[in-house]
């Protein structure tokens, strides 16, 4: 019944990747638009530097939609394993594209506090603003519900972009409106600028990291691990484990595992065990698509390190 769903699930990522990206693309084109139209006529670097930040998530979008059509090419020839890696590559551009964005913000309102010469922004600003917050966090939402459902990092990446736009607002909003409250605070649009550009330099982080550990081959999480050998221990006619390791192929796990069974077994019962250990992986364990079992006898020598690991456990 897993093994259903999953493929079912696999079958209609494409479509649901694609859907939500697409509504994504068109709210972030009308985002950066109003930003940069209301931020130059109201005066505002912040709410200017914030649409620089949507018009970022565009592109972001586009990166998405262009590299799902090559992430979720079936394997070929010259990619056995599939084409998964690609999926953690925009996930990393995503990241690096961000970062960058925040850097020519900061660099920007330094600039502008050193001159001294700060305008006021004006309410359209504040309105334009708070109507991102808004629209943002949806868009986080339904986009993080599709990016989990899928089991895809590059749409998680894409949801958090989203998130940090409608995070990166609320300065921009509070700025508008504490320069009108207190005049003396009209300095706090460049300053607020600054703070969007550390939300984002955050998210970029958070983004990017994730994305280049699974690029340099890192393994499961301990917690999955111990899933992992729970379900392969606790499988008919499995003696003991060892090596098991564990790499990411996109969005997916794929795992090679030395079982050890009675020496006594043909080729034929040790095959059914391996194809049972394999089954229940692809079934039970959320995230895993391809295993590799390596069967070998439980002899004597198994025997000791077994007795005294359960020993070293009490």
């Amino acid at each position: 019944m897993a093994g259903e769903s999953q493929a079912r699930n696999a079958i209609d990522a494409p479509r649901e990747i694609r859907r939500v990206t697409l509504w994504g693309l068109a709210v972030n084109l009308a985002l950066s638009g109003l930003k940069f139209l209301i931020g130059l006529m109201a005066a505002s670097q912040a709410l200017v530097a914030d649409g620089v930040h949507s018009l970022s998530d565009m592109a972001t979008d586009v990166a998405v939609l262009v590299g799902l059509r090559y992430w979720s090419a079936p394997a070929d020839q010259d990619h056995p394993h599939g084409h998964g890696r690609i999926e953690m590559l925009v996930s990393a551009l995503i990241g690096l594209v961000l970062a960058g964005v925040a850097a020519g913000i900061i660099y920007r309102a330094i600039l502008t506090l050193h001159s001294g010469t700060v305008a006021r922004p004006n309410w359209p600003a504040f309105a334009i603003a708070v109507l991102s917050i808004v629209t943002k966090e949806a868009l986080y939402r339904v986009t993080i519900h599709v990016g989990a459902r899928v089991r895809s990092s590059a749409v998680l990446a894409n949801a958090w972009h989203h998130r940090s736009d409608a995070f990166s607002s609320v300065p921009v909003a509070l700025a508008v409106l504490a320069s009108h409250l207190h005049p003396e605070w009209i300095y706090l649009d460049p300053v607020a600028a600054i703070v969007v550009s550390v939300l984002l330099l955050h998210a970029a982080g958070k983004i990017t990291w994730p994305a280049l550990r699974q690029l340099a081959d890192a393994g499961a999480s301990e917690a999955e691990v111990v899933v992992m050998r729970g379900i392969i221990e606790t499988t008919e006619g499995v003696k003991s484990i060892h090596e098991l390791r564990t790499r990411h192929i996109g969005s997916g796990l794929q795992l090679d595992v030395h079982v050890l069974v009675a020496p006594s077994l043909t080729v034929r019962e040790g095959h059914g065990i391996a194809t049972a250990v394999k089954q229940r992986l692809l079934n039970e364990m959320d995230g895993v698509v391809d295993v590799l079992v390596h069967i070998e006898p439980f002899e004597a020598p198994y025997w000791r390190d077994a007795g005294a690991e359960a020993q070293l456990r009490g």
